[in-house]
C-alpha cells in the first residue's frame, strides 16, 4: 500500500463504536512503518510469504577498499532494500542494495553512520579488525540476528488532542473506548499482532523522552538496544529532512540515544 489504509482505520471504528469523524482525524495524524523482527514474532498469517530483510550486528560487506566508518562504531543493523515491502512507507528508501548502520547502542556514540551499498557493487566482508599504533584492534561485532518485515502503523503522539477526538474523549467512558479502538487498530495493521521491541523503519517514533521527529525531521529509523544485544537498555533513534533522505544525504542525519 503507498498510504494509511483508510478502510481498516474506519471499520475499526466502527466496530468499537468510534465516529467516522474521530477516525478522519486519526488518519490525519498516522502514518505508515516496517518492522523489522525475528521469525518467531511474524503474525503466523503472514510467516508462509515472508522472507529476510534484515539482520543485526555481525560484520559489514563492504565495497572493495572501502574502510570500516571513522569512529568505529559497531556495525548494528543491515536492511537488504529489495527485500522490503515496495511502496509502504512515506519516505523515500533505495530500492534495492544494502543500508548499514552503525552506532554505538550502550552508550552516546561518538559517531554514528548509515552507509548505501548499491546492488552489484563488489563487496568483501570486514575482517573486523584494524590497525592502530602498530597493533592490531578488534571491532566490536554483535551477534548476527535474522529479521523479517511486518508493515505497520504508527500514530502521532496528540491524535487525541485534534477537535473532534478531544470532544469524544470527554464522553463517560470514551477514553476506554479509544484505547481499545487504538489497541485494536495497530495489531490489525501489523497482521493481527503488534510487535514488540524491535527495529522500526519510518512511521512516528515512539520515544521513551521528548520525541525527536519535530519541526520538519522525520523518523528514519529506531532501533532498540535489545533488539541488537538481549543485555542493552537504550532506544536508539535516527532522524532527518525528508529531502536528505530522499537524496540519500545520510551524512546530514542526526542521531539520538534515550535511556
Amino acid at each position: 500500500m503507498t498510504a494509511v489504509d483508510a478502510r481498516l482505520i474506519h471499520e475499526t471504528a466502527a466496530k468499537h463504536g468510534v465516529p467516522g469523524s474521530v477516525a478522519e482525524e486519526l488518519l490525519l495524524r498516522s502514518r505508515p512503518c516496517i518492522h523489522l523482527v525475528p521469525y518467531d514474532e511474524v503474525p503466523a498469517s503472514l510467516r508462509e510469504r515472508t522472507r529476510p530483510a534484515a539482520r543485526t550486528g555481525g560484520l559489514p560487506a563492504l565495497p572493495e577498499g572501502a574502510d570500516w566508518p571513522d569512529g568505529r562504531e559497531p556495525l548494528i543493523l543491515s536492511v537488504d532494500c529489495a527485500a522490503l515491502p515496495r511502496e509502504v512507507l512515506d519516505i523515500e528508501l533505495p530500492a534495492d542494495g544494502h543500508l548499514l548502520f552503525f552506532s554505538d547502542i550502550e552508550y552516546p556514540p561518538d559517531s554514528s553512520a548509515v552507509l548505501h551499498v548499491p546492488a552489484g557493487t563488489p563487496t568483501t566482508e570486514h575482517p573486523g579488525t584494524y590497525e592502530s599504533d602498530g597493533e592490531s584492534v578488534r571491532v566490536r561485532a554483535y551477534e548476527p540476528r535474522t529479521l523479517y518485515p511486518v508493515v505497520g502503523l504508527t500514530l502521532g503522539e496528540d491524535w487525541r488532542d485534534a477537535p473532534r477526538t478531544a470532544a469524544f474523549a470527554r464522553g463517560d467512558g470514551h477514553d476506554d473506548i479509544l484505547d481499545g479502538f487504538e489497541e485494536d487498530l495497530l495489531e490489525a495493521a501489523s497482521g493481527g499482532t503488534r510487535p514488540g521491541v524491535c527495529v522500526q523503519l519510518g512511521g512516528f517514533s515512539d520515544p521513551w523522552d521528548m520525541a525527536p521527529d519535530t519541526d520538519g525531521l522525520v523518523l528514519f529509523a529506531q532501533m532498540a538496544g535489545q533488539a541488537i544485544d538481549y543485555e542493552v537498555f537504550t532506544l536508539n533513534l535516527i532522524v532527518g529532512i525528508r529531502e536528505d533522505i530522499a537524496a540519500r544525504r545520510y551524512a546530514d542525519l542526526r542521531y539520538e540515544q534515550q535511556c
